[in-house]
This record gives structure tokens, sequence and C-alpha cells, in this order.
């Protein structure tokens, strides 16, 4: 790649590349980041559990619900995923873990989870109805899994998965022992509404 100079030799002027949505429509941002955020639509929810698992081991769990109602005349768009598994052993164990993600899907106990408006100080509430479990999810059909271990994960949809009105997102993260230790799981999901 040539490497030129960003100053105009003879009239010193500093050379610059406009750009024009509409002569050079590739450019873009984010769409979070635009309209999204300047009408305070921006949103996030989390959940955290841990336990102190016996001589046998055993399983962690925490989900989180997005359920968009049906009459809300909003379409929420999926940001992102994020969390964590903890691991806290006293003996030499094994760990696995996993997030999944499902279209649907019914909480058991379910504890009623407020939105966090990611506008600061913005009075304006999200559309969605959102819970958290500490159970594992029972039904929906799940669309993403990845595996995890002990540590963060993220997972960026950008917007690529949508909820429509009438439509629900689960995420469960869920992280199992083999042999005594304390685990701990959390999850957040973040989106924007229109």
């Amino acid at each position: 790649m040539p490497n030129y100079n960003i100053f105009d030799p003879k009239t010193s002027k500093y050379n610059t590349n406009a750009t024009n949505d509409y002569t050079k429509p590739g450019a873009s941002v984010w769409p979070e980041s635009a309209t999204s955020k300047a009408v305070a639509q921006y949103f996030s929810i989390n959940a955290a559990n841990s336990a102190s698992l016996g001589l046998l081991g055993g399983s962690v769990n925490i989900s989180i619900q997005i359920a968009n109602p049906s009459n809300s005349g909003k379409t929420l768009y999926l940001q992102q995923i994020l969390g964590y598994t903890n691991v806290s052993l006293s003996l030499l164990s094994s760990f696995s873990g996993q997030v999944t993600v499902y279209s649907g899907g019914t909480l058991t106990s379910p504890s009623t989870v407020v939105p966090a408006n990611l506008q600061l100080g913005s009075s304006v509430t999200s559309a969605a109805t959102t819970n958290s479990s500490i159970f594992a999810v029972s039904g929906g059909t799940s669309f993403n899994l990845y595996p995890l271990f002990p540590g963060p994960l993220q997972i960026n949809f950008n917007g690529s998965v949508i909820i429509p009105p009438g439509q629900t997102l689960t995420v469960n993260v869920l992280g199992t022992i083999t042999i005594l230790g304390i685990m701990g799981a959390g999850v957040e999901a973040l989106w924007w509404e229109n």
C-alpha cells in the first residue's frame, strides 16, 4: 500500500475523504448506537446464582427470559449475552458448562427482573416482560449452544436475533462439577427496542 502524505505539498491543505450515506451507502454505524440510544431504548437484565455443592458435586443453573408482549408495538433486537462461571474447588474435580439460547421456553419459579435503561437517568421503560430463575429451562427451541469454561463469556448478536411481538427469548447458563466445590454462574442480556 502506498504511503500518501495527508497534507498537500503545494497548498499545505489537509486532505480528507467525506462520508455521505447518500452517495456512499456502505458507510454505517451499529444500529444500537444510533436512534435506539438517542431515544433511550437500550436495555439490560442480569441474574446470578451460586451454590456450595456436596461431595458428589452437582450443577448450578441461572436462566433469564425476555418476553415481548403481543400488543407491545415494539420489536426487540438482541445485542449481546454476557456472563460467567466461577469454580472454587476444594478437591480435584472436572468441570463442564454451557450456555443455551432458546426461542420460547418456560421458567420454573420465575422471579421478575426489572430491565435497566442504559441511558442512565432515563425514565423510559422496556416493553418486555423479564424474569429469571435458578432452574433449567423447559420447552422452547434451542438455536444456540456454546460450551463454557470457568471464566467470562461474551456472545455478540448485534441485532441479528429479533424478538417480534408475541415471542420470547430465554437464556440458560449451566455449570457442573463432579466433586465437592463452590460454583457460581451469572448471565446478562442487552437489547434495543424500536
